[in-house]
């Protein structure tokens, strides 16, 4: 395993989160990390994130570097007595760490958050051409308890 600290994302972190992001022949499809300038959504979207009380950018930083990164929300639900729910995006390590158990880390840290927030549920949603996540998210205890639907109401 190796170690690694948490910490909450910077608007300096963008730039890396996106090349994460895009580091997958799936992300290459969705993000563009080598305009430059960077778009200006994604510094506005992490601004929305980051003043946001019930999201975080939440960042595994090993060896003085992003190891990995996801995003954590918390959600209000009228369900279950109006309890508290969490979901977990854009889970992400950086391609030279991977098998090392930063993911594994990074998801069981931020489930452990939502546990502190007291959510009764973490969810999050994988790709259908991502078994090898799925088979990971499993083995951390998720359950495909559930059919997932995304409508995309926009190219841009």
């Amino acid at each position: 395993m190796l170690p690694v600290k948490f910490r909450n994302a910077t608007q300096n972190d963008v730039t890396t989160l996106v090349s994460l992001l895009a580091d997958d022949p799936l992300g290459q499809e969705r993000e563009n990390p080598q305009d430059d300038p960077l778009p200006k959504r994604y510094f506005e979207a992490f601004q929305a994130i980051d003043q946001d009380p019930n999201n975080r950018l939440l960042i595994a930083e090993s060896e003085g570097r992003v190891a990995g990164f996801l995003q954590l929300t918390f959600i209000p639900y009228l369900t279950y007595r109006g309890r508290w729910r969490a979901m977990i995006e854009s889970v992400r390590v950086n391609r030279s760490l991977r098998g090392r158990g930063v993911g594994r880390t990074l998801v069981e840290h931020a489930v452990s958050l939502a546990r502190e927030q007291g959510c009764h549920v973490v969810q999050l949603t994988t790709d259908k051409r991502r078994p090898k996540a799925l088979r990971f998210y499993e083995s951390l205890g998720f359950r495909a308890s559930h059919e997932g639907l995304k409508l995309h109401i926009s190219k841009q």
